[in-house]
């Protein structure tokens, strides 16, 4: 028979202790969870709600200027001109695509957040009624 080894401190844990033993997995779970905002009640900033719609727009509306820059180069510039004809109407198509994204993206986290506030408008009143 095989002798199980011994701990460093000198006591011995049998496999059904070591079983028994806590596991810290629910509150690692619950701590690295993306909707930890759920969790907590603390009101966020109007900058902490939209700040990547808001970086999507400006983002979306440098490359679409950057697009219409590029494209009417290929207008005016003889060098180069096939280059220009190319990488314009791509800034254009991407930078309108960026920016159509994040304006569509706002109204939707507008409607999360009415949404929200009326789940816990509803979950306060339950918890009165249900808890007396």
């Amino acid at each position: 028979m095989e002798i199980p080894p011994k701990s460093p401190d000198g006591s011995e844990k049998s496999p059904q202790s070591k079983e028994l033993m806590t596991s810290n997995t629910a509150s690692t779970l619950c701590i690295s969870s993306r909707s930890e905002s759920v969790w907590t009640s603390a009101s966020r900033s109007k900058w902490d709600i939209y700040h990547k719609p808001v970086i999507v727009v400006s983002v979306g509306a440098a490359v679409f200027l950057f697009g219409m820059v590029i494209t009417s180069l290929s207008c005016i510039q003889i060098k180069n001109k096939n280059v220009y004809k190319m990488c314009g109407p791509a800034f254009l198509s991407l930078g309108l695509m960026l920016l159509v994204c994040g304006l569509v993206w706002i109204p939707i986290i507008r409607k999360k957040q009415k949404q929200r506030q009326k789940s816990q408008f509803l979950q306060s009143l339950k918890s009165f009624f249900f808890n007396r």
